[in-house]
């Protein structure tokens, strides 16, 4: 019988950007507790809040961002395997998760239309701040993907070196984590 080598396991990407995504999951968690905490004290508040939401754009803008994950995780996967197609799938992924940007956007317009702002009551206080903040990151994370698809197709990521690939496609999934705990919150739970 064969002994089998060991497995090397290591963190994907560059260790400053796992500083970086914990950092930033550190300040979501933190407003999450604030979240929380604040509808214990005014669940009224919060529940008619979250009436006035639109939970199907909510739930096509996690779709969104759902399949952009999959298409960097693909991204990912052909590019290790120095196979081709990783620049389209990146492509994607951006089109992708431009359905949230869009979707967030008319919500914005739609609630503020509407006379819904910061300063209307400590649900919306919370919603506008927590999903601005959120979709800030959707923009950067835009932003590292369009980055990254350009430093593919001049060949500067070919499979050799993962670094750079796997740091943005890791801060991307940080992003996508990070509203599939905003959503429901935000959207479903009363």
């Amino acid at each position: 019988m064969q002994a089998s080598a060991p497995t090397h396991h290591h963190l994907p990407g560059d260790l400053a950007v796992w500083f970086f995504i914990f950092a930033e999951l550190a300040v979501f968690g933190i407003l999450f507790i604030g979240f929380g905490v604040a509808r214990s004290l005014d669940p009224a508040t919060f529940t008619a809040g979250r009436e006035v939401l639109h939970p199907w754009t909510g739930l096509i803008n996690t779709i969104g961002l759902i399949t952009a994950s999959y298409l960097v995780a693909s991204a990912v996967h052909r590019l290790r395997r120095r196979q081709s197609g990783v620049t389209l799938l990146l492509w994607g992924a951006i089109a992708a998760s431009s359905i949230y940007t869009f979707g967030k956007l008319w919500e914005y317009a739609d609630l503020y239309g509407n006379g819904y702002n910061l300063g209307t009551d400590t649900f919306f206080m919370f919603y506008f701040f927590l999903t601005f903040f959120h979709f800030m990151h959707v923009v950067l994370g835009q932003i590292i993907l369009v980055v990254l698809a350009t430093k593919v197709r001049k060949g500067d990521y070919n499979g050799g070196d993962m670094n750079g690939m796997e740091s943005g496609a890791s801060y991307w999934h940080m992003v996508d984590l990070v509203w599939l705990v905003l959503f429901p919150m935000l959207y479903v739970l009363a």
